[in-house]
């Protein structure tokens, strides 16, 4: 019987057209059979700085038959493996994600060639014309959810002895491409407080979601376990989910940050407290002709677009609502982490990078720090920026 020819093991031949070939052993197959990687050069030099680079990738690796198949293949094996460890929401994205966006670029390429060139240049193209339906380039937010899910997609494939190494951890997450945010100014945000104040059955979810910045299927998924009227705080620990058909599903938050507790204002907290009083069921806010029932995402974002066209306000999305909150929040004095844990976000600097944009009240609101700090410093009688302003102004003598 042959020895067995370890991993890493390879030879060097100069082909019939001229071009030198080499192979290494990078697995073995059930039979005991190795498996090669070739590789090709024009000369007999660079195959041999080639040949090295390869024999340290493949150092210690032993991949098994599996990693001649595609990476089409193995994402939807990959699929079929996750299914019941994760939303189906997040499952029906993560589908049409290798639908559309990975597998008619790079899919019958087989997932142990795939390198981290190609994903940079599969990236490049999707943010050109990732669009199928419009030829245009895709968000840079979408492509970074692709860039996560990919990851996650190529660590089980490394794990699964397919792949010497993940390719994606060789090139960047792509950035992100910040758009303004939609937020409720000021003024804004007075007219439609007075709105949801004439509307008896909604009035006190949309005071609580704009003091709390909750995402929707979070405020809809709130019971009164989670509402701790002593210490005036709610726990965040699940959130609603409305599937195709009707159907609501409470699912538990998706990361440890997104299961937090939050101090309310006196003002929600009262609310909160009055609330209790006359409740009917488990849930804070609920459905409201079905009281045993949450309330429906669906049917508090069609009555938020109506109260925002009763008060005369631009058309938002519900996660606006959230981004007034944050933007709010940061105007009044909030630092950041605290805000990232409020919101629950996995790390500050995601928050950070969120709320990067400023809005004309919180400019103004620097402006006045600003001033009030000079004050202290100075003095109301005493303003040497401005005597010095004088100074700069007056004629020479």
């Amino acid at each position: 019987m042959a020895k067995r020819r370890p991993s890493g093991d390879g030879m060097v031949r100069k082909r019939k057209d001229g071009r030198w070939e080499g192979r290494i052993v990078v697995g073995h197959k059930e039979n005991g059979d190795p498996i090669f990687r070739y590789i090709y050069a024009d000369t007999q030099k660079e195959l041999t700085a080639k040949l090295r680079q390869s024999i340290e990738a493949y150092q210690g690796v032993e991949l098994t038959e599996e990693s001649r198949m595609t990476l089409g293949q193995w994402l939807e094996q990959w699929l079929k493996n996750i299914a019941p460890t994760i939303r189906p929401s997040t499952l029906s994205r993560y589908e049409g994600t290798v639908r559309n966006h990975i597998v008619p670029y790079m899919g019958d390429k087989p997932i142990s060639q795939i390198t981290g060139k190609d994903i940079q240049k599969l990236y490049d193209t999707l943010v050109r014309q990732g669009n199928r339906n419009t030829g245009e380039g895709l968000a840079s937010g979408t492509v970074r959810g692709i860039h996560a899910m990919f990851h996650e997609a190529m660590d089980a494939a490394q794990q699964a002895s397919l792949i010497p190494r993940n390719p994606t951890e060789d090139i960047d997450a792509p950035k992100f491409n910040y758009k303004s945010k939609k937020v409720l100014t000021d003024e804004q945000l007075e007219k439609f407080m007075e709105t949801i104040q004439r509307d008896s059955v909604w009035c006190d979810f949309f005071y609580a979601e704009l003091t709390t910045g909750l995402r929707r299927g979070e405020i809809c998924g709130l019971k009164w376990e989670d509402f701790d009227e002593a210490h005036s705080t709610l726990k965040v620990r699940r959130t609603i989910h409305e599937e195709k058909g009707g159907k609501l599903t409470a699912w538990d938050t998706k990361t440890a940050a997104g299961t937090r507790t939050i101090h309310l204002s006196p003002s929600t907290a009262d609310l909160l407290r009055e609330r209790k009083k006359t409740a009917l069921t488990e849930w804070i806010f609920p459905h409201p002709w079905k009281p045993e029932q949450p309330t429906r995402p669906s049917a508090a974002y069609e009555r938020m677009k109506i109260l925002l066209k009763e008060a005369g306000l631009p058309d938002l999305r519900f996660h606006d609502l959230r981004h007034t909150f944050a933007t709010h929040a940061l105007t009044s004095g909030v630092d950041v982490k605290t805000l990232s844990g409020i919101l629950g976000h996995t790390r500050a600097a995601f928050t950070l990078d969120t709320y990067t944009h400023t809005t004309g009240d919180m400019q103004k609101r620097a402006a006045e720090i600003v001033e009030e700090f000079l004050i202290d410093i100075f003095g109301e009688e005493l303003k040497p920026w401005e005597e010095s302003g004088k100074t700069a102004k007056a004629p020479s003598g």
